[in-house]
């Protein structure tokens, strides 16, 4: 089912004129920011493109819960564990809305776990480092979900309907993660000597995995162009990478932090702050599998598909019991 749906439709943007009617129909309700339902045509590209980016958002949500979920036990007060423990919760359940999002599509969620579990799907590169420290909490909250958010609040005006509703409840969520995220780093900031060294490391070990997670430069975007014509995508990688160190920068030096970056500096001529690029040999090696935690992150995925099998089959009998008991009543 999901083979013949994803198979390729071509790449490069179309003129309206080159459209056939069906498919300048669907691209003239785009350009009037009519919403795509799930019943509605739409052309197999958009629908695999869609497939890969809430697929890939789907896992990220999941797999972001074991960084986090292996300092749930050692936060330092019982608060701290109660709000990291509500913080890994809400990443579940927006896995869960965007799992049922990509299935109004005509793809299953064990399709697209097993997609995962054998390469063909990514999750985030942000998640293939670790958290060696609790500042790496605070980094994650502030910086990770920091750019999430920069990432998602456009994607409430997706124009598939969906996948845009799902998104209203997840950026006000996401929002109290970076919140938390920021009041930890404030924390260790105005701390001890000590703790002010662990934040500026963590700081300086996640700022540009999380300028990567914006994606490639849009010269090496290989989806952008169509993802924006298709409204998919609202805005182009560089420009949210450019408004999230706008944002950020002033943040850290609020808490006294200094961004790793010498060659930062406000460009009062275009009113943002020149940056350096993130090294993309590296965000390309992750990607591939050569991160510092990816094994890791997909042993524990696959190690809880195998031990979640009994559930499964669990259910997947009962409801056919149910389906056998109603026909029979019939």
């Amino acid at each position: 089912m999901y083979a013949q749906m994803v198979k390729s439709t071509g790449t490069g943007v179309k003129s309206l004129d080159e459209m056939e009617p069906e498919e300048r129909a669907f691209q003239e309700k785009v350009d009037a920011d009519i919403r795509i339902e799930a019943r509605d045509w739409m052309p197999e590209g958009y629908r695999k493109t869609l497939i890969r980016q809430i697929g890939q958002h789907a896992h990220s949500e999941i797999v972001g819960q074991l960084p986090e979920g292996n300092w749930i036990t050692r936060a330092p007060t019982l608060e701290r564990k109660m709000i990291l423990l509500a913080k890994v919760q809400d990443e579940a359940g927006h896995g869960l809305y965007l799992y049922s999002a990509a299935e109004t599509l005509g793809v299953t969620r064990d399709e697209m776990t097993e997609m995962l579990l054998s390469g063909k799907m990514k999750y985030s590169s942000i998640f293939n480092y670790p958290t060696l420290t609790w500042a790496d909490i605070g980094a994650v909250g502030w910086l990770v979900d920091g750019a999430a958010i920069m990432n998602q609040v456009p994607l409430q005006r997706t124009s598939y309907g969906p996948y845009s509703r799902a998104m209203i409840r997840i950026c006000k969520e996401e929002s109290f993660h970076q919140r938390q995220g920021y009041d930890i780093m404030m924390k260790m900031a105005k701390g001890s000597e000590a703790q002010k060294r662990m934040a500026q490391d963590a700081l300086n070990r996640f700022w540009y995995p999380s300028l990567m997670m914006f994606g490639p430069s849009d010269a090496n975007s290989v989806h952008s162009e169509q993802s924006m014509a298709w409204k998919i995508k609202i805005n182009s990688n560089d420009e949210l990478r450019r408004k999230f160190v706008d944002q950020t920068v002033p943040q850290a030096e609020y808490l006294g932090l200094t961004v790793p970056d010498d060659t930062l500096a406000w460009n009062e001529e275009k009113g943002g702050y020149d940056f350096a690029e993130p090294d993309w040999d590296e965000f390309f090696d992750v990607l591939k599998g050569a991160g510092p935690a990816n094994h890791d992150r997909l042993e524990a995925r696959k190690t809880a598909w195998d031990d979640g099998a009994w559930v499964r089959d669990g259910l997947t009998a009962h409801a056919e019991k149910k389906r056998t008991a109603k026909v029979a009543a019939e």
